[in-house]
């Protein structure tokens, strides 16, 4: 293995991250043949094979899982040095790597711009996905913070959460639905009407649901939609009421394409969590945005909410 290089290591990273070689060859700008040529080299000084092909599928060979981690360690130690020797120097510089929850993904990117506005020796890189990838991430120790609704307590491993603004869910329905013109609506008369869901397991899902069955009334979503914008345009199109993170609704509610009903019980406040791992050793760039988003973060997001009073009230202040 003396013979290994990191140019190899870093391009079979990129084969197992993209399950291609082609895919990793325009991630890497290299032509598909050199990246075959770099984990071909990389087979023979290890002696083993380090992938196979199922029928389309690229899968790691039990070395190559090994290798894996080995490489995976030898980019965090990289990292950690070079944010080391950047404190050293007195910068506020280097990396740092966010993971945000898919829901997040409406106001987390204001709340980057601004921290890389103010720290421009900053090289920001973020990943947008969903629960089970940010669990993964953690899990790997691959990135300096994630943005959460809900701390990740399946972890194996001990994280801080820290709650940094407040979540506020809210029922909404079209303009013309027949609830939008009711001043107060009983739960009952809610989930009555044909419900759109998000998806088994997402927390959105197991608020509404748990509201629902408390009151002893059956939770029977008509339709199930992963994703918020699928919700957002059925809601719509008028084939029914839903329940949403008023932070996933901003555009819709300033338009008035969908409106917010008074249902009892609701809104339904949850927080919104910065974690990293407990062992986590943060670089300056990660104790920098750390400081930004519990200062800051609760009062910027209550300025990017519709500009009704109401709602406003709901996801305003920060939470301890």
């Amino acid at each position: 293995m003396k013979h290994v290089t990191l140019r190899r290591l870093r391009t079979f990273r990129a084969v197992v991250d993209a399950g291609s070689f082609s895919r990793a060859a325009r991630s890497l700008h290299l032509t598909q043949p050199a990246v075959s040529l770099h984990v071909k080299e990389l087979e023979q000084e290890c002696g083993l094979p380090l992938l196979e092909r199922r029928g389309r599928r690229i899968v790691l060979t039990e070395a190559g899982h090994e290798l894996l981690r080995t490489a995976q360690g030898i980019e965090r130690e990289l990292k950690q040095a070079e944010d080391q020797l950047a404190a050293l120097k007195g910068l506020r510089a280097g990396r740092l790597t966010v993971a945000v929850i898919s829901t997040a993904q409406y106001f987390a990117p204001r709340l980057l711009s601004q921290f890389c506005a103010r720290n421009p020796n900053i090289e920001l890189h973020l990943d947008v996905c969903n629960r089970a990838h940010i669990i993964g991430h953690l899990e790997r120790d691959d990135v300096d913070a994630a943005i959460m609704g809900r701390p990740p307590a399946e972890l194996a491993i001990d994280c801080e959460a820290e709650p940094f603004a407040r979540n506020p869910h809210i029922a909404i329905s079209g303009p013309r639905h027949p609830l939008a013109r009711r001043a107060s609506i009983p739960l009952a008369d809610f989930v009555g009407h044909p419900f759109i869901s998000r998806e088994p397991g997402s927390g959105t899902r197991e608020l509404i649901q748990a509201l629902v069955e408390r009151r002893g009334l059956e939770f029977s979503p008509a339709m199930v939609m992963n994703s918020n914008e699928s919700i957002k345009q059925a809601v719509i199109a008028g084939m029914g009421v839903s329940f949403l993170s008023l932070h996933t609704l901003g555009l819709e509610l300033s338009a008035k394409t969908l409106v917010p009903l008074p249902v009892a019980g609701t809104p339904i406040v949850r927080r919104w969590y910065l974690v990293h791992r407990q062992d986590k050793r943060l670089s300056p760039a990660g104790r920098a945005f750390r400081a930004y988003m519990l200062a800051e973060a609760a009062q910027l997001m209550t300025s990017f909410m519709p500009e009704s009073p109401a709602l406003r009230d709901a996801g305003s202040s920060r939470t301890g």
